[in-house]
């Protein structure tokens, strides 16, 4: 692809929504989840959605796909009115990966990723050159070709996930959205998976929108957030590093427990801090020891009179060396 059109499509708005409100109706009882969204995903970008639980993630997402009608206003997909568009119409425009896990017996990686070229395919489900290039390039691009004529029960749950990207891949939409994509995975698995979704949307123009729960992973691979608040107070939307500057992240997941903490990213416990210590020296050891400090119930104040000097190697009280936190800890413990 040209570099001109590459350029072009990273500054596309390829999904909009006016004034989407979103919830469900039961027993003749509507419930609004969120109201009057405003939103845009553009094309090259990977956006993370996140959110408290029940504040309407899974909700949205597949009211962006048309697998739910908002309960008002529109979605719009290059133009295209979604509620006015046919299903066979959206396979062309939205790929969808759900979290639920899918089970398929005696089916190989690769018969899984053609389902993605359904969409294409004629009456009788014959495969065209262009179907089989577009299958083998997406498990290339997942990273997937060494097992490709695995069967899908065999895979480990991060190849699992790889190969349900795939067959997105392979449908060949501008968009792709996915529910909570890592929910079952471990670290190693979370972090990979985040990294590939960066990678194909910078690479592929694509537009990639996932909700999760990984924050702390979100802010390093996402181009933007979506932060939707759990009482109908709409979605924040940002670059990862403007929303830790402005504060949206404690004023979404404001708690006695634990805070947001804008110097590291995490979240860290609110312990109940009644002894006082003061900390000077080596910076790289600075966060791991107040985070045990504060485990320990120490509040780092000036004016304290037990005062810790760190060094690149060890700790000192005093005249006294400590070579780990645990020989640090007791000290003050007996202090």
């Amino acid at each position: 692809m040209p570099q001109a059109n590459i350029a072009k499509q990273y500054i596309m708005s390829i999904l909009t929504t006016q004034q989407l409100s979103i919830g469900y109706s039961k027993k003749g009882k509507t419930t609004i989840v969120q109201s009057e969204l405003d939103l845009q995903l553009i094309g090259g970008e990977l956006v993370c959605l996140i959110g408290p639980n029940g504040s309407g993630k899974s909700t949205l997402v597949r009211s962006l796909c048309g697998l739910q009608n908002p309960l008002s206003g529109n979605v719009f997909i290059e133009g295209q009115d979604v509620s006015k568009i046919s299903t066979a119409e959206r396979a062309l425009l939205i790929a969808l990966v759900l979290t639920d896990k899918v089970e398929i017996e005696n089916t190989t990686v690769e018969d899984v990723v053609a389902f993605g070229r359904h969409p294409y395919s004629n009456w009788w489900g014959n495969t065209s050159d262009e179907d089989v290039i577009r299958v083998k390039d997406a498990i290339e691009m997942v990273h997937l070709k060494k097992h490709q004529f695995k069967l899908l029960n065999e895979l480990s749950d991060g190849e699992h996930q790889r190969v349900m990207i795939a067959k997105a891949l392979a449908q060949d939409t501008p968009i792709i959205l996915l529910d909570e994509p890592t929910a079952h995975l471990d670290l190693p698995n979370r972090v990979e998976i985040m990294m590939l979704l960066h990678r194909l949307a910078h690479d592929t123009g694509k537009a990639i929108l996932m909700s999760t729960h990984e924050l702390d992973l979100a802010l390093q691979a996402a181009d933007r957030i979506w932060l939707m608040n759990d009482d109908q107070k709409g979605v924040i939307t940002g670059i990862p590093e403007d929303l830790v500057f402005n504060g949206s992240f404690n004023r979404t997941f404001e708690s006695k427990s634990y805070f947001f903490n804008a110097s590291n990213g995490n979240f860290s416990f609110n312990y109940p801090l009644t002894k006082k210590v003061w900390v000077t020296g080596d910076k790289t050891r600075l966060y791991w020891t107040l985070r045990a400090l504060a485990r320990a119930g120490f509040k780092v104040v000036q004016d304290a009179e037990i005062s810790i000097e760190m060094t690149n190697s060890n700790w000192k009280i005093q005249d006294e060396v400590f070579y780990t936190i645990e020989e640090l800890l007791a000290k003050l413990t007996r202090l």
